[in-house]
């Protein structure tokens, strides 16, 4: 048996025009085509998992700032002084 949320979402109005009109033209439901993009974005983001940032030099004097941190990214920024 399947079980079915029954869910309210706010899409812009040319968006979900634009969605019943392709499900009109592929002859499915405007929900099917719903549930096949959420399950295509998914398994997208599943498989792909974000890619590692590029690197370079000596592993061995690698920097690792994270970027929110205004504070240590200026320091990595400015350690090997100005240029």
């Amino acid at each position: 048996m399947l079980i079915c949320m029954k869910t309210t979402i706010n899409l812009p109005d040319g968006l979900a025009e634009m969605a019943k009109r392709r499900a009109a033209e592929r002859g499915c439901t405007f929900t099917s085509l719903v549930v096949e993009g959420l399950h295509q974005v998914l398994r997208e983001t599943s498989d792909a998992r974000r890619a590692p940032l590029p690197t370079w030099g000596a592993p061995s004097d690698r920097v690792l700032v994270d970027p929110a941190d205004k504070e240590a990214l200026g320091d990595a920024l400015d350690a090997d002084g100005w240029k």
